[in-house]
């Protein structure tokens, strides 16, 4: 925590400090599982699937190229090997901007939440 969030927390009345710890910000680990949960969270699923198959792929074409002597075979397990592992980080890549727009809207409506109990 940084200087201003410890001001804060402490010009904060202990409703808003429950609010706080309520909608507090996840850890990296805990943002990542939560894209398994809710309305999306099947698409998570399917790209995690489809990730690790491309990924298992990659790693059995590399098996290969490391094994083989003709330099064609190498060429193709090589390239196929090279091409899966990159599609699969690809494919776990695009789960960062969901991760970080979650984020931003976890914050959104932490204030939304005490703009609500002000008035109210």
């Amino acid at each position: 925590m940084t200087r201003l969030d410890d001001l804060i927390q402490e010009a904060l009345r202990d409703e808003d400090r429950d609010i706080l710890e309520a909608t507090d910000e996840q850890g990296w680990f805990a943002l990542g599982l939560s894209q398994f949960r809710g309305k999306l969270g099947w698409v998570t699923w399917v790209i995690m699937t489809a990730q690790v198959a491309m990924f298992v792929a990659g790693l059995w074409c590399a098996v290969r190229f490391w094994g083989a002597t003709d330099p064609v075979l190498a060429l193709k397990w090589g390239l196929s090997g090279a091409v899966l592992i990159l599609m699969a980080t690809m494919l776990k890549m695009s789960l960062m901007p969901q991760m970080q727009a979650d984020r931003v809207l976890r914050e959104v409506k932490r204030l939304e939440l005490m703009i609500a109990r002000h008035r109210g």
